[in-house]
């Protein structure tokens, strides 16, 4: 007795159509809401680590033009402890206070001056 199996047929990968640059999306985004960097890399559909590289270039070409990132710092779900003097974009990996890794990612949104 010969046992087949059936495979699907996958399909390629492909790539999501943009009319603009991935920095440019990301600061479309910012512009219209409150983001995390895990929410904007489902968004982008590129890698968390490389959103938040391209986060560190968009601070820094908005600064030019009267606009700025605002960064809601992350926080300790168990203890409440604020990351205030952080200045990266990723997420922390414990509390420095309780030790839990429960932790809110930090949040990204523009804003005009």
């Amino acid at each position: 007795m010969v046992h087949t199996t059936r495979r699907k047929n996958k399909e390629p990968a492909v790539p999501v159509s943009r009319n603009d640059t991935i920095r440019k999306y990301i600061t479309t985004l910012l512009e219209e809401g409150t983001f995390s960097a895990k929410d904007l890399s489902q968004f982008t559909r590129i890698p968390e680590k490389d959103v938040c590289d391209h986060l560190e270039h968009v601070r820094k070409t908005l600064n030019k033009n009267n606009r700025h990132l605002e960064i809601i710092p992350a926080q300790c779900e168990k203890c409440g402890f604020i990351y205030k003097k952080r200045d990266r974009f990723s997420k922390p990996g414990k509390c420095p206070l309780c030790h839990s890794s429960l932790i809110y990612p930090p949040r990204f949104h523009i804003e005009i001056e």
